[in-house]
């Protein structure tokens, strides 16, 4: 440690399987289908995506479990980097997260609680720009999303209790919330000429862009179709890992961490293929981009791609874009208090081992990272006034699965290298699990080189421009 302060041991498994599945629930569940739909254009292709996304998670979180049984540490998937591979790997995955991963994730939720919280109070409106110069805006939305994370930030310097307290109440609500809405949906929602529309083409694959008409899809072109599609429900499926960020205040780490990934993320997925079979009972998954109803629009053309807000529709009428909008606004405030909370941790490690700034690495009279939280604060607050942080979270959807698909090998490699450390709990189905993950991540990996390299560059660049960055900062800090 840096100063006289220490981490507070205050998590107890019911706090951490919180901020995998708060972290995890924000918009992306009521919006990201319809893109989906658009790429496979099948229902029974639109489940297998989900699917296959739940598998991977689950899979991810299970092998995670052996890293975090054996380095109980503060910083999480950086210490587990770090330790399988030298501080340089450690350093990319840390200088990723800072630059776009968790301040990028940060600022998109923040903007989706302000252009939510918009269709409550008009005032609050995208429409409304006061300062614009090129790619940086200023209005009311970007003043909300940032007073947002400025508010979850204070309250998670005020300790690790306070910052609990938020993610307990909200995850609950919103768990509650996406519960009732299941239920709503699958007994109030349902439209049998929907059902029957879409048995018929079940396993019938089209593309159907906004800029071009429908594309039968055959032979290899569906596996390409499902590997893009993916892009989509990973990041909705992402940030379950947070929870090892903040291993230093996890009580009985080497217990809790492990049952809460694999708790929050079996409920998380559960959830999300629950919310697309409501989806597929409640309107046809093909629709026509011009049509006037939401029948006619279907999941590919549903208006803003609202999912959620279609289905009610029906039900609520008018009222179903309030309805929505505030069930969004409650699990986007809670997602972001679980990034906010964990992030600044990895940051915290970093410094602790020379690779941040100083002061980030020294803990406040509350026992948190005070300083690291601010800094976090900053950046992200810049990224909502920027404009780019969707653009940046996409570039950066290759360099995450690099990470995960390292951070899993890294259990192969430390079986070999360091055989006698305790490991109190060991990788489920090892080795087969973590290398199916490691092998299907792979492959998607390969199919978004071949199919979205406007993805996948950018990405490799800001995690390479992160080498000369650590060498830089070895060369001030040689003792490291």
């Amino acid at each position: 440690m840096m100063n006289d302060h220490s981490f507070r041991k205050s998590l107890n498994l019911f706090d951490s399987t919180a901020i995998v599945v708060g972290s995890m629930i924000g918009s992306g569940i009521f919006i990201v289908s319809a893109d989906i739909a658009r790429q496979v254009g099948s229902p029974g292709l639109l489940m297998a995506v989900w699917l296959i996304t739940g598998f991977l998670t689950i899979c991810a979180a299970l092998s995670y479990g052996e890293l975090a049984g054996m380095f109980p540490k503060a910083g999480g998937q950086y210490v587990y980097l770090k330790e399988s591979y030298n501080p340089l790997v450690g350093f990319l995955y840390g200088w990723t997260l800072f630059l776009v991963i968790q301040t990028g994730t940060i600022a998109a939720v923040g903007m989706a609680f302000a252009k939510f919280l918009g269709v409550i109070f008009p005032w609050v409106s995208e429409s409304v720009i006061w300062f614009q110069y090129r790619f940086v805006k200023f209005g009311p939305e970007q003043i909300i999303a940032i007073l947002s994370i400025v508010l979850l930030t204070w309250i998670n310097t005020r300790g690790i209790k306070e910052g609990k307290r938020i993610q307990n109440a909200f995850t609950s609500g919103k768990f509650l919330l996406l519960l009732l809405f299941i239920l709503v949906g699958l007994i109030f929602a349902t439209n049998s000429q929907a059902i029957l529309e879409n048995l018929r083409i079940f396993w019938e694959p089209q593309k159907h862009l906004k800029d071009s008409g429908p594309i039968p899809l055959t032979g290899f072109a569906i596996i390409a179709a499902m590997g893009v599609a993916m892009v989509g429900s990973l990041f909705s499926s992402d940030a379950w890992n947070n929870i090892t960020f903040t291993a230093g205040e996890v009580i009985n780490p080497k217990k809790n961490i492990p049952m809460s990934l694999f708790l929050g993320t079996s409920i998380v997925t559960v959830l999300y293929l629950l919310a697309n079979v409501v989806y597929l009972t409640a309107m046809p998954l093909r629709g026509d981009q011009n049509g006037s109803t939401v029948f006619e629009h279907g999941m590919q053309f549903a208006v803003s791609d609202r999912l959620g807000t279609a289905t009610i529709s029906g039900i609520f009428g008018s009222y179903a874009s309030l309805i929505m909008a505030a069930f969004v606004v409650i699990s986007t405030f809670g997602c972001n208090n679980g990034l906010i909370l964990s992030g600044a941790r990895v940051y915290y490690a970093m410094a602790e081992d020379g690779l941040f700034f100083k002061k980030i690495g020294q803990l406040s009279e509350k026992g948190v990272p005070a300083n690291g939280l601010v800094v976090q604060c900053t950046w992200a607050c810049l990224l909502c006034l920027s404009g780019t942080y969707s653009q940046l979270l996409d570039y950066v959807v290759f360099a995450v699965l690099i990470f995960y698909v390292l951070t899993i090998a890294g259990i192969f490699i430390l079986r070999k290298k360091n055989p006698e450390l305790e490991r109190p709990y060991k990788a489920f189905g090892f080795p087969v699990i973590p290398a199916v993950y490691i092998l299907l991540a792979t492959f998607i990996m390969v199919i978004l080189l071949l199919y979205k390299r406007d993805y996948t560059w950018p990405g490799l660049i800001i995690v390479l421009l992160g080498i000369p960055v650590y060498f830089l900062w070895h060369k001030r800090n040689p003792t490291n």
